[in-house]
């Protein structure tokens, strides 16, 4: 008999377990309520809950049938156990055994973490001013082409935290430099376009610094490049050439807008392109694809980063501080001397001081006097000589 069983579970590719099981719950179930079997076999499933009284109406016999109460204490908060390599939900009432599919199982309720957050909750202002000039949001292609930029910035929200807090460190000597120069102090802006506040940033086109100056026009403004230094890297040099740079571009090309498109193609070729196509507004110029999105770029950047608060969720005291350094002279006697020696020297370490001095390009300092921004030493506990300059 028990051959001829096994012979017809292989034929119906039945598990013999599943079959035993089975009858064990139906047997178990018959003996509290006969009719409730009868019922429960014309279902699509067998539910798990127990029999109910037999005084109950047809309709409370049909109604979804109440979780079986669990022969050990419920886990706080009310859900049943997880068995969390397989992914679903064991009843309390069974063991968590490897072999699932021979068990009653309940699939576990998808629960949501609160509403979504789409990037449509953001909407650009109606009305946006940059260095004191309106932009003109009516005109339809204008106001796409800003939108999009600002999407896409709030898009890469990781990227766009670490481009917010890198602003509490790189834009305070900025701002200090543009207001002593008498330009908008919207302007820098422009650092997060170029370089993301990288002072040792530098693009395939061979332009270096956060400002990114390439060599020639680096060398306009006395930003000097060495087989060991690069001045383009240093924010203060480069800043104060991008000064003088946009000043120039400003009283050439008539407004901001084209004296930033200037700075990203060329005044020659921006000069060029208002002739051909007959227009003096940068927001009706057909250019390079990179500096049709440049202007805008520079200025949904403002609009996010000028406001961290609202859409990234950050205060001030999220920024990254301003370091606090101070300039030592180096006077370098031998042919050259590496830079980790001479941070020691000064309390600090070698990526510390290159970080700190992104415009030496080496890891060594060649004979001669140099000027180097340490971490600024506590008097009188440590501090350290400075050699004076000759």
């Amino acid at each position: 008999m028990f051959s001829q069983f096994l012979t017809f579970c292989k034929a119906n590719s039945i598990r013999p377990r599943v079959l035993v099981v089975g009858a064990l719950y139906l047997l178990c179930v018959f003996a509290g309520d006969p009719f409730l079997v009868a019922a429960q076999l014309g279902t699509d499933s067998i539910s798990l809950a127990p029999a109910s009284s037999t005084n109950t109406t047809n309709a409370e016999q049909t109604a979804p049938a109440e979780p079986r109460p669990s022969s050990t204490p419920e886990p706080p908060g009310g859900k049943p156990e997880v068995l969390e390599e397989q992914g679903i939900l064991v009843p309390d009432g069974l063991d968590a055994d490897p072999n699932l599919e021979d068990r009653f199982v309940v699939l576990p309720e998808i629960e949501r973490q609160g509403p979504r957050h789409f990037l449509s909750l953001f909407r650009l202002p109606d009305k946006l001013v940059f260095a004191g000039q309106p932009i003109p949001l009516d005109n339809w292609q204008v106001r796409e082409r800003i939108e999009y930029e600002f999407y896409q910035f709030l898009a890469e929200e990781g990227e766009s935290i670490i481009l917010a807090k890198r602003t509490g460190r790189c834009f305070p000597p900025v701002e200090k430099q543009l207001a002593e120069a008498g330009l908008p102090d919207d302007l820098k802006y422009m650092l997060l376009v170029e370089s993301k506040c990288i002072s040792a940033a530098y693009s395939r086109a061979k332009a270096s610094g956060p400002w990114q100056f390439i060599g020639s026009t680096g060398r306009r403004y006395k930003l000097h490049s060495s087989y060991w230094r690069d001045d383009r890297r240093s924010l203060e040099m480069s800043t104060d050439a991008a000064i003088k740079f946009l000043r120039s571009l400003k009283q050439e090309m008539g407004d901001w807008f084209l004296a930033m498109a200037a700075y990203n193609a060329g005044d020659g070729r921006i000069k060029k392109q208002l002739r051909e196509q007959k227009v003096s507004d940068y927001w009706k110029l057909h250019s390079m694809r990179e500096t049709m999105r440049y202007v805008p770029r520079i200025i949904a950047s403002k609009e996010i980063y000028s406001q961290p608060e609202k859409y990234l969720g950050l205060t001030q005291r999220d920024l990254y501080t301003p370091l606090e350094t101070e300039t030592v002279t180096v006077s370098i006697k031998e042919a050259q001397r590496h830079l980790a020696s001479i941070a020691e020297e000064f309390g600090s370490y070698f990526l510390e001081l290159k970080l700190l001095n992104p415009e030496i390009r080496k890891d060594y300092l060649p004979k001669g006097t140099h000027q180097l921004k340490v971490p600024k030493q506590t008097c009188p506990f440590h501090c350290f000589k400075q050699e004076k300059l000759p």
